[in-house]
C-alpha cells in the first residue's frame, strides 16, 4: 500500500467500509509510515472531538493569535 492508497481509503477505514484484508495492509502501513500514522492519529482525535462535542478554552491571547494567524494566511491566499 502507498500513502496514495491510504488517503483514498481513509474516509471508508473511518466509516467502517473497509474489508478485513485492506484493514490490515492500512495497519501495516501506518506502521511503517510515521506520515500516514500521524494523519491517521490527527483525524481520528478530530472525530473524536467533534463527536464528543468537546470545548476547549482558549486564553485571549492565544484566541488573538490564532484569528491573526487565519486572517494572514486567508490574505496571503487570495
Amino acid at each position: 500500500m502507498t500513502c496514495t492508497d491510504f488517503l483514498a481509503q481513509l474516509t471508508d477505514y473511518f466509516d467502517g467500509q473497509i474489508s478485513p484484508e485492506l484493514l490490515e495492509e492500512v495497519r501495516e502501513h501506518t506502521s511503517s509510515c510515521h506520515h500516514c500514522e500521524v494523519v491517521l492519529d490527527t483525524t481520528s482525535k478530530t472525530i473524536s472531538v467533534y463527536r464528543d462535542n468537546e470545548i476547549y478554552e482558549v486564553s485571549p491571547e492565544f484566541r488573538d493569535r490564532l484569528h491573526l494567524a487565519i486572517m494572514a494566511k486567508c490574505t496571503a491566499a487570495k
